[in-house]
């Protein structure tokens, strides 16, 4: 069960949806991780400034995954929509019951996800201006940069970008996610389950309107045998007046 630290990791957004992950066997299939809607929750991590969502169905987590700056949440029906995780080897799927939780849940996944982007590029910066000799170039930049023939200078770290510097490491585990990622979807197309993921919400949906009927139908047959009864005493205070 996921622990929530409630002194330092404060709730942010819920709704409610079916969870569902992708079938790690096929890669093609949901597989319901909740027979019923469940509350799944944005939260944020101050101590650490991590964004998660954060779902739990009964005594365990169906949904623990940490937002990086890479993650995309897609709309791929207007009622369904998924993410890939690479850190938890799956994707998920959210099944809602209108469009607009869609929308709200999908706003919001973009939001938080912004703000990790920009957390991580602060950081970077921190870590840039901390370390000013990892970008040293050459005194002859500037005369020679308007040169568009000569070879290109080299600083501490190799050629003179325009891009800012990042990291060997942060570049290496950028890849590895997206290659992750690319893997995890090209294995198969997840799209096209989403009709089943659907279904499920519908039947769901379905049994609660079997049940309110079958409570309606049961009223209206009191009803009428009260009515009967009624009509019953009333001919037999007839029959004793006449």
């Amino acid at each position: 069960m996921v622990s929530l630290h409630r002194e330092r990791e404060q709730p942010l957004f819920s709704t409610k949806a079916h969870v569902f992950q992708i079938d790690p066997a096929t890669k093609r299939n949901w597989i319901p991780a909740s027979k019923h809607a469940a509350t799944v929750s944005f939260f944020y991590d101050a101590n650490r400034s991590v964004y998660r969502i954060i779902s739990v169905g009964g005594t365990k987590a169906i949904i623990n995954s940490t937002i990086t700056p890479n993650m995309t949440f897609t709309k791929t029906s207007q009622k369904f929509g998924q993410w890939a995780d690479s850190r938890a080897n799956t994707v998920y799927g959210l099944g809602f019951s209108t469009e607009e939780q869609l929308q709200q849940f999908s706003e919001q996944f973009k939001e938080l996800r912004e703000a990790v982007r920009l957390a991580r590029e602060k950081s970077q910066e921190k870590f840039e201006l901390s370390n000013p000799g990892l970008n040293i170039a050459a005194p002859q930049v500037n005369e020679l940069s308007e040169d568009r023939h000569s070879p290109p200078l080299l600083t501490v770290n190799g050629p003179v970008e325009d891009k800012l510097f990042r990291s060997k490491s942060a570049d290496m585990e950028l890849t590895a996610e997206k290659e992750r990622i690319k893997k995890m979807l090209s294995e198969g197309s997840i799209c096209e389950v989403n009709l089943e993921a659907e279904l499920f919400t519908l039947q769901d949906s379905n049994a609660k309107l079997v049940a309110a009927l079958h409570e309606a139908n049961t009223s209206v047959e009191q009803w009428k045998k009260q009515l009967a009864e009624y009509q019953e005493e009333t001919d037999r205070l007839r029959d004793q007046v006449g």
